[in-house]
């Protein structure tokens, strides 16, 4: 893959050289910086990613009574469409806030939907109890998902190999793949989210290029490069599977039509159901906040809390000074990242010796590997992609 054979595309992702040479920089409004080399900033000193959060606000999220009108429009359509079946929609639970409160939402405006987890061996006990008493409470039926010990280590571990930032990549297929598939099976097409515009809309694609995670060629040829074990049961979804998914199902963030604030989400979640905080964004997860607190910080030099917070200075629920001083302390203690180092090593049956090795290798990205990224960038494919959004649009109004 060339740079001249996907113009649209950006460049490479370390962008080492440029790294080096480039001023540091933070943005006057969030706490973005050069850490994202391919970060932008206004004669004000205003990153990019501030500007693109003030329109995806302004284009992507409804509040007050317009959210509400829409959200009861969202209601009685699935409501209708599922009328004569035991569910009228799916929604994933990770036990983290987001997903956890969408589906306290979605119980609360009368919605029936069939709760699906996925259990990839890492959920931290804390993330277990929330899933188990939100559908209690709820009274949903939940579906958990769990895939194959042995070929989900061999793809973890492909990734680690593989030396891209991408280790929750895999993951994150497995959930949409479990979701969408899950929707087909019980005959229901619409498929209810936890995500949001107003707490994560800070995403540098230069840390990850996050259309990757529904690439499944890209997964599937970091595992033929580096795996060992034959992926027989790995529930996943081929490009063209997915586009077909996309037509006849319909995906809703109803967090974006809600006045969301992720503080009173907490605090009604530990009211009414004895739901527990997890001190930081995707930390339900212990791989993940190895990950996330261990592995990108140290290996690329990513501190992923700088998205998260960033999209909350913009939402108005921290100031930029305490998430200032928050980045001034370690993403989580030290005692508990060796906790962690230790598990991640033994489970993925890693000596010290290896685990560091993989560590010290050079950087890579999704751009060195195969992957659908030239279908990403031809005129061909978007024009499709666009035919698909209107489709879609036209048959479901959502």
């Amino acid at each position: 893959m060339t740079k001249e054979s996907l113009p649209l595309l950006r460049e490479n992702l370390c962008m080492c050289e440029d790294m080096m040479t480039r001023p540091y920089q933070t943005c006057r409004r969030c706490v973005m910086d050069t850490t994202d080399p391919e970060i932008e900033f206004d004669t004000q000193g205003v990153c990019n990613h501030c500007h693109t959060y003030d329109e995806l606000i302004a284009t992507k999220t409804l509040t007050g009574e317009s959210g509400q009108k829409r959200l009861s429009e969202i209601v009685t359509q699935i409501n209708r469409a599922g009328a004569k079946k035991p569910y009228d929609c799916v929604i994933g639970v990770s036990g983290g806030v987001d997903s956890s409160y969408a589906a306290y939402k979605a119980s609360e405006l009368g919605l029936r939907p069939l709760a699906v987890h996925v259990d990839n061996g890492w959920n931290s006990e804390l993330a277990t109890k929330n899933v188990e008493l939100l559908v209690e409470h709820l009274k949903m039926d939940l579906h958990t998902e769990v895939p194959d010990c042995e070929e989900f280590r061999d793809l973890q571990l492909s990734f680690l190999k593989s030396s891209t930032p991408d280790s929750e990549f895999p993951t994150d297929h497995a959930i949409v793949a479990c979701l969408r598939l899950a929707a087909k099976r019980i005959g229901v097409k619409y498929i209810i989210s936890g995500a949001n515009v107003r707490t994560e809309t800070h995403l540098p694609t230069a840390w990850t290029w996050v259309p990757g995670q529904y690439d499944w060629r890209y997964i599937r040829s970091v595992h033929e490069q580096f795996g060992t074990v034959e992926l027989k049961t790995f529930p996943h979804l081929d490009l063209w599977t997915y586009k077909r998914l996309q037509l006849t199902q319909s995906w809703i963030d109803i967090l974006n039509y809600l006045d969301y604030v992720k503080k009173d989400a907490i605090a009604a979640l530990q009211q009414s159901i004895e739901w527990k905080y997890y001190d930081s964004k995707h930390f339900e997860s212990i791989y993940t906040r190895f990950v996330h607190g261990y592995i990108l910080p140290r290996k690329f030099g990513y501190d992923t809390r700088k998205s998260h917070l960033s999209s909350l200075i913009c939402a108005g629920e921290i100031t930029r000074e305490a998430a200032l001083e928050e980045l001034r302390g370690e993403p989580y203690s030290l005692e508990l990242q060796e906790e962690d180092r230790a598990l991640v090593v033994a489970r993925l049956g890693l000596t010290d010796g290896q685990f560091e090795a993989i560590l010290k290798l050079p950087p890579k990205s999704y751009w060195d590997y195969p992957s659908h990224a030239p279908f990403y960038g031809n005129a061909i494919y978007r024009g499709l992609s666009a035919i698909y959004r209107r489709i879609g649009r036209k048959e479901h109004d959502v």
